[in-house]
């Protein structure tokens, strides 16, 4: 009998660290807080895409405005 209330215990005091410490640690994460910086914007043309600045203008090989670069989606 002792045996398995010395085993209850252990699994309730086992099952409260494990609470505790899962519970201190997504509070610490909610309150950080995390700065994003500003995405570099980027300018293509259209018709060549691997024409790149980072100021609008004409692209130097067919003369056409440049448009703003879409960033690329992470994939996950």
């Amino acid at each position: 009998m002792k045996k398995v209330t010395l085993m209850a215990i252990a699994i309730l005091f086992s099952g409260a660290s494990v609470f505790a410490a899962n519970s201190s640690t997504m509070t610490s994460d909610t309150t950080k807080t995390k700065k994003v910086k500003p995405a570099k914007v980027q300018y293509t043309c259209s018709m060549h895409p691997e024409v790149l600045s980072d100021k609008p203008g004409k692209c130097p090989k067919c003369g056409m405005e440049l448009v703003k670069k879409e960033p690329a989606k992470k994939k996950s």
